[in-house]
Order: structure tokens, then C-alpha cells, then sequence
């Protein structure tokens, strides 16, 4: 079998052919010749792009592949791709083109299930190539009532779409979703329905075959989302009722009746709960393909009374045209599954896409917790593909019990190089509404969970320096040279050596350190005091130093710490590309990297609150300022784009262009210098925050 895709899902996937004999084929581009996919599979082939549905069909044929699976993204929808596997002897294991070209459109598929009794939202919808004029429009929505939701007919994952809560918004919020979907469909057809108020987004796993069986296999909560992304993903919904998960998947199943789908699918539902306990819901769309979110159905659901099921070796299976091994009053649910989305984004930064070299990677284990991951250590996180990297799935005998062992899993995954959204993920799954199962699609947005520390905590300040420190001992512990060794050393005593260390979000600290003895030492940690909340500008209190001890594992992964009486240990690496310096300990990391001392002295003179560096890696568009210009806080002076996502970055100060560091078209690491801005002297007076960018647009890479 070939696999159509990269990353996760293609090992996911190849798991599954090497349990059953099966031999596997990897297609890989340029960027993914030493992908962890691609040296997983049997033999692999390069193409050009993974979208390149010409290459993949000739690839599969070159290789002596008889089937091919599509994953999830890229080709997996396409009905063109499904009918280009068939008509070169190749076995697609999807559905039959037919029902994706039905479900594949917004208004086809509402067409198609309302047809067969499912619930759908009040709406309007417009015909293809037919946009509906400005008056038609007013008075489409005025009968279908306001709040109103604007989406692409075709297409998905959040793109285009817009809330419209007034009559004065909605020609412009049209124009803008039909610009989006024109930009990343080709198709400006519009489909309008009824907003949800607090909507839950709940789906059902349907699996059917060639001899017209379909049953369900239950429900999935995955309500929990970020900018119509999923994030966290539950089986079952703590929201449903036994009646109304049989409701619920008697209406998925009469779903694929309906437009004659073989093999496994998934069926969306809007759900609202109603005051008195009752439950509506309506038709939202149907994937015609495995979801990423599928092994939470795996392990909630049983069969026979066994719990754990395999929706890959299914889809195998159907498409060989064998028949469901079972029926529905076999399947039940066994206690209760929860996925985490690990993303390469910084949470606590507007969900900034990230990027960068994977010098570290820890992965947790255990009977049941499972991770399905693309990535390995020495790899690297590029803005070339979407930001997923690995899914942490956990299973209790209850919902409790599965997020305290997600919790726990949680911690236990650190990635260094790179940041993720691994601590907010904690973070989110301790949020009270979360914990009571009260969810909706707009939680993160409306009431996030506790932010993050605005500052590195001085413990880890400390633990960077000593980890600098380190640097200059002896590795073999042979006796050094003193008069060779910078390490405060004096004839007349020992001296303070000075470490100014700085963070990605601009927050600094200088720790003094003074060895002792082996292992030994004194440390004060200086934090610039008009960056600590509440401290006073010009508060110079010395600081007392602390007595500390660290020492390196033998193969340099880990830093142990002992400050202020309690002792830590941390999984430390180091970027030379970058100089920086990563921490991670419980889930979070920290990057950190040296400043020279004249350096720093340079910045305060200079108000070095002006430097505007870039939020993410990736590549830069525009620098729409030059030497010279005057520019007010706000101003955008560089464009950068990563996965597909274009963010503005504004000047942080009033003031004038004294550099600019970069041209269109370079390719920049994080915290690269893009612009600097000599402060107006109001500004250098009066210095403000330093301000996120903010996302120009944005567009999910697949």
C-alpha cells in the first residue's frame, strides 16, 4: 500500500500495514528525503509535492502498490484523486468519488442529508456562480434571523468564515469570505445558517461496507478549539445522554445512507443544550475521510465487550470489499478517551506559529497513554507544513481519571528547540469549565485558561547561568588551570562572574554567579526591576545570593539544580545556530540566550525597547518602512509569514527607522532582528510594553 501523505498520520498508518503484513510505500518531497515517514516505509519515492495527485498515482504504480491511502488533508478529499487511484487498477481507501463530490460541497451535502430526515441549521445558501446581490442578501438574513454565520461552501477548516451580528455588517463580512474562499478554494459560493449561541461541536465515527451495513460507533466532543481549529478532543461527550447518542448516531448513519458512502466517515453536528436539559442539533458537515482526532474512538470503543479497535485496519479491510465484522448492538463504550493537539505555536502569543531544530524530544509512555508523533529528535519543525506534531491520547475508566492521567502524560512530553503548546494544554485542562465538562466552540476565545507567568522565574534564571557556568569547568573534572578558567576566579579571593540572560519575549535578568566549590555555588539573580510587576523603577536593593549546587547527567541531557532548598532537574539542550540555550522541566521550556554585558549598557542608552525582532521562523514579505521614516507605536514595519499565516509586526515605540536588518524574501529564525527604531524622546522617556504582532491573515496550511 502506498501512503498518500506524510508526518503522524503516514507512520500511523504503517503501523498498521506492518501488523497485518502488509508491505507499505512512502512518497516524500525534497524537505522530507529523512522524514521519519519516510525512512518508516518499505521503499519510498520522491514527488514534487504532496498535492501532486499525477505523481502519487504514477509512484504507486512505479512501486507495484495495489491500494492507496490517502491519511488525512491533502488528497484525502479529493474526488479527482479517488477516481485517478481507480482508473489505474489502484484501490482507494476512501469512499466512492461520488460521495465525496456530495459531501465535499457545504450546500450539496445540507441537500443530500436534509433529503434523508438528518436536522440541518436554518439558512440560505447561493448557487454556484450566482453570487446573491446586496439586497437579496438583507433579505435572505432578515428571514433567517440574526446572529447569522457565513462560510465557504466548499473547503473547511475555519476558512472564510464570519459571524455577522447586525444588518450593517453583513455586506462587508460577505465580501471578505468570499475573497477568503476565492483565495484558498477557487470557489466564492457562499453558504449562510443560523449562529449558534455557546455551540458544542460534536461529531460520530460512521463506518460502513460494500454490502450496505453502516453502523456508528459513537461520539467525539471536540468543542474545544482555537480559531475553528481543534485542540482537545474527548469520547465520549460529557454532554449526551444514552438516547441522545443513539439519536445522534441514527441520524450519522441515515447521513451516509444518504449519499451511498463505503468506509470509515465522519458526521459533524452542531449541539446546543437547552435550558430544560434537552438536546437540538443540527447537520454541520460530513469529513469523507479518517479524522485526526480517530483514536479517542479507538480507545473508548469496544466490541464484544473489547475495548480497542483499529479504524485503519477497517478501512482496509472495506476497501478489500469484505464485510463489517460486526454490527450495532455490538459496539458499546468502554470508560473515556481524551486527545491533546500538540502544536508547534506559542499559546501565549495569539497562537503564533513556531518553528525550529528538535534538539531534544521526550515522548510519555505507559499501558495507557499513547502517542502518535511525526517528529524525532535531530529533525527540524519547519513553517512548510500545518503545525501539528504529535497527539497525546489518554484513556480512565472515567472522564476524571483520563484528564488527571492526561495531566500527568502531559508533563511528560518535552520538546526543546522548538515552542509548543504543551503547557497550555495544562493549563486549559484545569479551566473549571472544562473540568465540569461545560464546554463550547468559543471557550479558549471568550474565557481563556489562566495565562502563563509574564516572567522566566528567577529559578531558572539561575539554572541557565549555572548551566553557562558549567560550560567553563573541566569536563573530565581534572583540576583546571585557574588563570585559564573565566570563572570569577581571583589571587585575592574569588569575584563575581556576571551573566546578563535574556528571553525570546524581552525579559532579562542579570545573575552573578561565585563558585564555592565542586559543584558549589553562590547565585544572585538581578531581574531588571522595570520589567518585575509592581517593583519600582528605580528599586536597586542588592539582591541576596543564594546557595545553589548543579551538576550535568554524564551524557550532558540533564541539568539538576539545587536553589533555595528545593532541587529540580531540568532537560537542557543548546542551538548554535541561534546561541540560545533551552530548559524544560514538567512540560514547559524555557529558551534563554547571553547577552553581552557592554551590549546591554549599549540598549539602555539607546532605549532598546525599539528593537523589533520576529515573533516566529519563517519567511519575510514585505519591510513596508526604510531608514529614516517616522513611525508611532503600532506601526507595521515587517510582514513575516509562517505556515501560511502572514503576521504584521508593529514598531513598539514612536520614533524613526535607524536599521532595517532584513530585505523580502529571507528566511529568518525566531527573535531575529528585523527593524530597529530610534525612540522619540517622549518614547525613550516613557518607554510602553512591548506588543505582540497581531495575524494579517491567516490560512491553514494542510
Amino acid at each position: 500500500m502506498l501512503v498518500a501523505n506524510r508526518g503522524e498520520i503516514a507512520l500511523r498508518v504503517m503501523r498498521t500495514l506492518r501488523r497485518m503484513g502488509l508491505g507499505s510505500v512512502a512518497v516524500f518531497t525534497d524537505a522530507d528525503a529523512d522524514a521519519p515517514h519516510t525512512l518508516a516505509a518499505d521503499r519510498a519515492l520522491r514527488v514534487d509535492g504532496y498535492l501532486d495527485s499525477a505523481a502519487i498515482v504514477a509512484a504507486a504504480v512505479e512501486s507495484g502498490a495495489t491500494m492507496v491511502h490517502p491519511g488525512y488533508g491533502f488528497l484525502s478529499e479529493n474526488a479527482a484523486f479517488a477516481r485517478a487511484c481507480a482508473e489505474a487498477g489502484l484501490v482507494f481507501v476512501g469512499p466512492p468519488a461520488a460521495a465525496i463530490d456530495a459531501m465535499g460541497d457545504k450546500i450539496s451535502a445540507k441537500d443530500t442529508v436534509a433529503g434523508a430526515g438528518v436536522p440541518v441549521l436554518g439558512g440560505f445558501t447561493e448557487k454556484p456562480g450566482q453570487p446573491m446581490s446586496d439586497e437579496d442578501l438583507l433579505g435572505a438574513a432578515r428571514d433567517t434571523g440574526y446572529p447569522l454565520l457565513i462560510k465557504p461552501s466548499a473547503g473547511g477548516g475555519g476558512k472564510g468564515m464570519r459571524a455577522v451580528h447586525s444588518p450593517a455588517d453583513l455586506a462587508d463580512s460577505v465580501a471578505a469570505a468570499r475573497r477568503e474562499a476565492a483565495a484558498s478554494f477557487g470557489d466564492a459560493t457562499l453558504l449562510v445558517e443560523r449562529l449558534v449561541q455557546r455551540p458544542r461541536h460534536i461529531e460520530v465515527q460512521v463506518l460502513a461496507d460494500a454490502h450496505g451495513n453502516v453502523v456508528h460507533l459513537g461520539e467525539r466532543e471536540c468543542s474545544l478549539q482555537r480559531r475553528h481549529q481543534k485542540v482537545v478532543e474527548e469520547a465520549p461527550s460529557p454532554l449526551l445522554t444514552a438516547e441522545q447518542r443513539a439519536l445522534m448516531g441514527e441520524s450519522a448513519v441515515a447521513a451516509a445512507r444518504a449519499c451511498g458512502y463505503v468506509g470509515a466517515g465522519t458526521v459533524e453536528f452542531i449541539a446546543e443544550a437547552d435550558p430544560d436539559g434537552s438536546l437540538s442539533f443540527s447537520f454541520l458537515e460530513m469529513n469523507t475521510r479518517l479524522q485526526v482526532e480517530h483514536p479517542v474512538t479507538e480507545e473508548a470503543v469496544a466490541i464484544d465487550g473489547v475495548r480497542g479497535i483499529d479504524l485503519v485496519e477497517l478501512q482496509i479491510r472495506v476497501a478489500r470489499g469484505e464485510p463489517l465484522p460486526f454490527g450495532q448492538a455490538d459496539v458499546s463504550l468502554r470508560g473515556h478517551a481524551v486527545e491533546c493537539r500538540i502544536y508547534a505555536e506559542d499559546a501565549d502569543r495569539g497562537f503564533l506559529p513556531t518553528g525550529g531544530p528538535i534538539l531534544s524530544l521526550s515522548e510519555p509512555s505507559g499501558a495507557l497513554v499513547r502517542v502518535d508523533s511525526g517528529i524525532t529528535e535531530g529533525g527540524a519543525v519547519t513553517s512548510s507544513f500545518d503545525p501539528m506534531l504529535a497527539k497525546v491520547v489518554t484513556w480512565g475508566a472515567d472522564r476524571a481519571e483520563a484528564l488527571r492521567r492526561m495531566d500527568e502524560a502531559l508533563a511528560g512530553y518535552l520538546l526543546l528547540g522548538c515552542v509548543t503548546n504543551t503547557a497550555f494544554l495544562r493549563r486549559l485542562l484545569r479551566h473549571p469549565r472544562v473540568v465540569a465538562g461545560d464546554l463550547s466552540t468559543d471557550l479558549i476565545e471568550t474565557e481563556p485558561p489562566e495565562p502563563a507567568p509574564d516572567r522566566v522565574p528567577p529559578e531558572v534564571y539561575a539554572a541557565a547561568a549555572l548551566d553557562h557556568q558549567l560550560d567553563l569547568e573541566e569536563s573530565d573534572g581534572a583540576a583546571a588551570d585557574r588563570f585559564a578558567v573565566p570563572d570569577g576566579w581571583r589571587m585575592g579571593g574569588p569575584a563575581w562572574t556576571r551573566w546578563r540572560l535574556r528571553a525570546p519575549r524581552h525579559d532579562s535578568a542579570v545573575v552573578r554567579v561565585r563558585r564555592t566549590g565542586p559543584g558549589a555555588f553562590l547565585v544572585r539573580v538581578e531581574e531588571d526591576a522595570a520589567q518585575v510587576p509592581g517593583a519600582p523603577a528605580d528599586s536597586a536593593e542588592p539582591v541576596a545570593p543564594v546557595a545553589a549546587r548543579a551538576h550535568r547527567a554524564a551524557d550532558g541531557t540533564r541539568l539538576t539544580v539545587g536553589y533555595d532548598g528545593t532541587s529540580r532537574t531540568y532537560t537542557r539542550a543548546f542551538d548554535p545556530a541561534t546561541d540560545h540555550r533551552w530548559l524544560g522541566a514538567d512540560g514547559t521550556a524555557w529558551t534563554l540566550h547571553e547577552e553581552p554585558v557592554a551590549a546591554a549598557l549599549r540598549d539602555d542608552a539607546a532605549a532598546g525597547d525599539g528593537t523589533v525582532r520576529s515573533p516566529m521562523p519563517g519567511t519575510v514579505l514585505a519591510v513596508p518602512v526604510e531608514v529614516g521614516q517616522a513611525v508611532t507605536a503600532g506601526t507595521p514595519v515587517a510582514v513575516v509569514e509562517a505556515m501560511k499565516m502572514e503576521h504584521s509586526v508593529p514598531s513598539p515605540i514612536d520614533g524613526t527607522v535607524a536599521t532595517v536588518a532584513v530585505r523580502p524574501g529571507a528566511s529568518v529564525p525566531m527573535d531575529a532582528v528585523l527593524v530597529t527604531v530610534e525612540p522619540a524622546p517622549e518614547a525613550a522617556a516613557h518607554p510602553p510594553a512591548a506588543s505582540d504582532p497581531t495575524p494579517a491573515t491567516s490560512e491553514e496550511n494542510q
